[in-house]
């Protein structure tokens, strides 16, 4: 009884040891278990659950804050795309829309270290950023906590903005 205690116990250390142990080493190339413990520690610190991170499929996700972020582990490129939403359109978009986001991001508006990303199969508008190699724990945190801040941002005001230059130039012109 008591070694059962005792291999049970010590398999439990084991377990949130690994748990509580770095994803991988810092900048070695990114795989499907080293993405997966990055996203899974990411998603505990924001207070969440206990969760696989990313699941079977590929996916993870995250709102908090009024942001939604999404992981979605791509094995083909061996790449995690980070994704904060931005807006998602009932219809598709009107065209020059997408256009007006990307001029955006040309000015110099801060997409929290992302880029835009439309997809239009679900029709999500998206800042979005990509990861092959592995960062710090820390650094991913960070990373992920400005982009779903930019993507707030973008969602409020940027969105108006572009929606004036698409649909109502005229009035940016009387400025």
């Amino acid at each position: 009884m008591a070694t059962a205690l005792t291999s049970g116990l010590a398999g439990l250390l084991r377990s949130w040891a690994s748990f509580l142990a770095p994803a991988a080493p810092e900048n070695t190339p990114l795989t499907r278990e080293s993405a997966r413990r990055l996203v899974q520690g990411f998603l505990g610190e924001e207070g969440t659950p206990p969760s696989d991170g990313i699941n079977a499929n590929g996916f993870g996700g995250l709102s908090a804050g009024g942001a939604s972020v999404y992981f979605e582990w791509h094995e083909e490129t061996q790449t995690l795309e980070c994704s904060a939403l931005v807006y998602r359109f009932r219809e598709p978009p009107k065209p020059g829309v997408i256009d007006g986001f990307h001029a955006e991001q040309r000015e110099g508006t801060d997409a929290g270290g992302g880029s835009v990303d439309y997809e239009p199969e679900n029709r999500g508008l998206f800042l979005s950023r990509n990861y092959t190699h592995m960062p710090s724990e820390r650094a991913f945190a960070k990373d992920m906590r400005r982009l779903m801040k930019a993507s707030i941002k973008w969602g409020d005001e940027v969105l108006d903005r572009v929606a004036s230059r698409v649909f109502h130039p005229e009035e940016l012109e009387k400025r």
